[in-house]
């Protein structure tokens, strides 16, 4: 059962913008920097960060791929 949960996060993850991610990550932010948390629960926001910033870097990846096709370059190109 545990598995199809973490399927289900994670395409609930796909769904979500890069904007909503931002505002996310900015609210464990807040948390943790309250000073009010307890360590094991920084453990879970620490987590729950990382998998939002990996989620945020693969859609920014597929955005910069999407852009490169659309100007007919290639990645060496737009790293000169």
């Amino acid at each position: 059962m545990e598995i199809n949960e973490n399927k289900k996060e994670a395409a609930a993850k796909e769904d979500i913008s890069i904007e909503e991610i931002f505002s996310e990550l900015d609210g464990i932010i807040r948390n943790l920097e309250d000073g009010e948390v307890s360590l094991e629960d920084s453990f879970k926001y620490y987590e729950a960060g990382m998998k939002l910033v990996q989620t945020c870097s693969g859609k920014i990846d597929k955005v910069e791929k999407q852009i490169l096709v659309l100007n007919g370059n290639n990645s060496e190109d737009v790293r000169q």
